[in-house]
């Protein structure tokens, strides 16, 4: 038993190191992922719950509803709010950049932490931490039709939107 701990913690550790180790990530972003890695147990027993941001509660309530200012500084602004909550938005032309080793690191980390809680998808259940998190990819979804939407509505206006 003390030997598959030391087993799990040698690659937790090898995991987190070589996400560390993202050369094509800013390092907040990198040590905000290991930081979720870590967290992922409190999270799967219900004690710290990722709150849904007001503006993909709206979206969630109505993404197709007119959006509040159709000038093209508040299309942007929109835009801006959605950006600013679910990330850059996709770009014609855009070269997909990943990182495999970041990537391969990131699934052996989440894998010894999701070990560590036997009958995890129950667990989840009976918290409530598996309903909040489909309640949160509802509303991330609303979030990027309600983006899509409103990026139409800046396209047809003319309103010149770089991201």
């Amino acid at each position: 038993m003390i030997m598959k701990l030391y087993a799990m913690a040698a690659l937790l550790f090898w995991s987190t190191s070589a996400l560390a180790q993202e050369a094509e990530k800013p390092k907040d972003e990198t040590f905000k992922k290991a930081g979720n890695i870590a967290s992922q147990p409190v999270r799967d027993i219900g004690l710290d719950k990722d709150e849904i941001p007001p503006v993909l509660v709206k979206a969630v309530e109505n993404p197709y509803a007119p959006p509040p200012s159709r000038s093209c500084k508040g299309l942007k602004a929109s835009l801006g709010e959605l950006n600013a909550v679910l990330g850059e938005d996709f770009t014609v032309g855009a070269k997909a950049n990943e990182n495999r080793a970041g990537k391969i690191a990131e699934a052996v980390g989440k894998t010894i932490v999701n070990s560590l809680i036997p009958f995890r998808g129950l667990v989840r259940e009976i918290s409530g931490a598996a309903p909040q998190e489909r309640r949160l990819q509802a509303a991330i979804t609303a979030g990027i039709a309600r983006r899509g939407y409103l990026r139409g509505v800046a396209t047809s206006k003319g309103c010149k939107i770089t991201s």
